[in-house]
Order: C-alpha cells, then structure tokens, then sequence
C-alpha cells in the first residue's frame, strides 16, 4: 500500500465530462461538455480512499435514470449538474490509502467519466484474471454481464427445452442471456432494431431465430410466427408495446424477468399496459430486479462465464469509442440503437 504524503505534490490535468443540467426527453450531446480541471496525484494523509487511473468506461440504459431531477423513485442518485457524471469503469490504483487496494491494482466498479477519480471502494472489485481484455470489465465481465447471468439464471428459473424470447437482444446483456440459455438448451429468439443486429444475434449469437422489430406491424402476430407454441421466459429489456404483445404470448406459468425499459425512459408519460389480465389466467410471474441484489454471487458468476470466454463458448461484441471527448456521442447513442454490442469508450489504453 502507498502512503498518502501531505496532500501537496504532482498534478495533472484532469479531463471530465459534465452534465450542463437535468435532462427531460431525449438526451442530447449538448446535455454534456468536455472541461478540464487539475487533480492531485497524492492521497491526503490518513485517507482510505483510492486514486485511480480510468481506462475504459462502459456507457449503459440505466444511466438514463440519473440525468433527471432527483426523484424518490429513481433506480440510483440523480447526477449533479456542473460535476462528472458517474459510471462503471475499469481502472488501475494509482495510490491507495485503502488495505484491500495497493498501487498498481486493477478494479472495476462506479467511477467518475473523468480521465483520473478518488473513489472509496464499496461496490468495486479488484480484477484477478487479466489474460482477457480489460474492457470486458464494462460488459461480460462486468454490470452487464452480471445483470444477464443472475436476471436469467436466478429469476428466470429456466430449464431445459423452455423457450425463451429476448428484447434488445443485441445490447451487452442481450447478446448474454441468449447464449446462456442456448447453453440450457432453450429455443431463443431475439429482437433487434436493425438488418445488421438481427444477423449478429442469428449468426454470431447462436439465437435460433430474429427479427427486426421496426419492420413488423404487428409484434403479436411477430412473437407467434416465432413462438407457435408461445413463449415460457421472456427477459425485458423494452417495456411499452412489446411487453404488450409479449403477455399475449406467454406461456401457462411464464415468467417475466424486467431488467429495463429502455422505450420508456425518455418519455414525459410512460405508456401503458393493456394485457394485463394474462398475468391472471396465464399465472405469470413478473418480477423486477436490480443486479446490485445479486452482486454476492459475482465469485460464482466468475467461475462460471470465464471458462466459458476461455473455451470460445460465448461470443462477444464491442462497440469502442476512442478518448473520453466521443463519451457524450456514444452514451446518447445509446437511446437511438446506433450501438452495435456494448457500447465502450476508452479513456486510456495505457
């Protein structure tokens, strides 16, 4: 562990991307702008935090959440406007006054969109195997990467033959929960916003079937030409119309794990849900989750998915962004389906 000096020493100057004020509607790049500001390389004495170097920072839906006025039912605190806003992050310690962390270490976990952050580790983890990409700490190895192993495996309760409908299903848990349940041997299909996304899912991510959710009329008539014998889990990452169409589907006994709704976020009026009465006479399960529930299990998630990386069993895709200035465009990307796998932006590759 390196010691703090007395607070005073070398410097350097620290690029951060801002939050100009509380967003309503859409985000837009110019909700955000690059300034710069200096940071101390030195702890002050007697500090338990931890200064550290980002490397990668992962852009996700969630974060939608924070850029509104505080409000009593957000998932996670509102960000401050005029600071960095706030993120996963793969980082290295550059000094530590923390005894779980010593200069040099790897860890990911929420950090500042900033090239340097002090940060007091309580929801970070120090990273150990390090002969995969760093950057799979955004995503596989990740938020994401948990969020899809604990929404599908812990809630989901699948099982062999079951047959499985996934939304977003390109997206960094998406691409996931597909290829975990093929693993199971599940029936999969997927949907997708683009002719490129939906080859990806059939081609790359092994989904048995996909389809383009712009081009269908009617998503009902789309979920039962793939699911003629309906559909026993459906992992939400949507919400609106096609978790509508998606009740009218459902399998006797289905469940339903609601991991995001993406449609709905940027809406002043969210919109509402018809086919409710199928929860009834269907006797589905609907149950939302947050994956910080789950972040015990991460050990046991680790020993499960990094073989699988090892052997080739899962496929992976990034969407990488160079420098921390193209953070703004790549996180409102988000919100208009531009990404293609998970989104990354790379702050500094060392």
């Amino acid at each position: 562990m390196s010691t703090g000096g007395n607070g005073v020493g070398a410097t350097a100057t620290n690029k951060q991307v801002v939050l100009r004020d509380y967003v309503s509607g859409f985000p837009k790049e110019s909700d955000f702008e690059i300034t710069s500001t200096t940071v101390e390389l030195t702890l002050p004495e007697g500090s338990n935090s931890v200064l550290v170097k980002n490397l990668y920072l992962s852009c996700d839906p969630y974060m939608r959440s924070r850029m509104g006025k505080p409000s009593a039912f957000a998932l996670a605190q509102a960000f401050t406007p005029g600071k960095p806003i706030l993120g996963f992050g793969v980082s290295r310690v550059m000094e530590s006054g923390h005894p779980d962390y010593k200069q040099g270490d790897l860890l990911w976990g929420i950090v500042g969109w900033e090239e340097y952050s002090v940060v007091t580790p309580e929801m970070h983890f120090k990273i150990h195997d390090t002969d995969v990409p760093l950057s799979y700490y955004t995503g596989l190895l990740g938020m994401p990467g948990m969020t899809a192993y604990a929404g599908f495996y812990e809630v989901c309760s699948p099982k062999k033959g079951e047959t499985v409908y996934v939304s977003a299903a390109s997206g960094a848990v998406g691409q996931l929960v597909g290829q975990f349940a093929k693993m199971m041997g599940c029936y999969v299909v997927g949907s997708a916003g683009s002719k490129e996304k939906v080859d990806l899912l059939k081609n790359k991510f092994g989904f048995d079937d996909a389809f383009n959710y712009k081009e269908e009329q009617d998503l009902s008539a789309a979920l039962k030409r793939c699911f003629p014998k309906g559909i026993d889990i459906y992992f939400e990452n949507v919400g609106g119309k096609m978790l509508d169409a998606v009740l009218l589907n459902m399998n006797m006994h289905g469940r339903v794990a609601v991991c995001g709704m993406i449609s709905q976020y940027n809406l002043e009026d969210q919109e509402g849900v018809h086919n409710l009465t199928s929860i009834i006479y269907k006797r589905i399960r609907i149950q939302g989750f947050v994956v910080f529930d789950f972040f015990d299990k991460y050990s046991k998630f680790l020993e499960f998915v990094i073989p699988c990386i090892k052997e080739e069993k899962i496929a992976y895709v990034e969407d990488v962004a160079e420098g921390l200035e193209k953070g703004p465009e790549a996180l409102v990307g988000l919100f208009y389906g531009k990404n293609v796998g998970k989104q990354v932006v790379v702050v500094a590759r060392e």
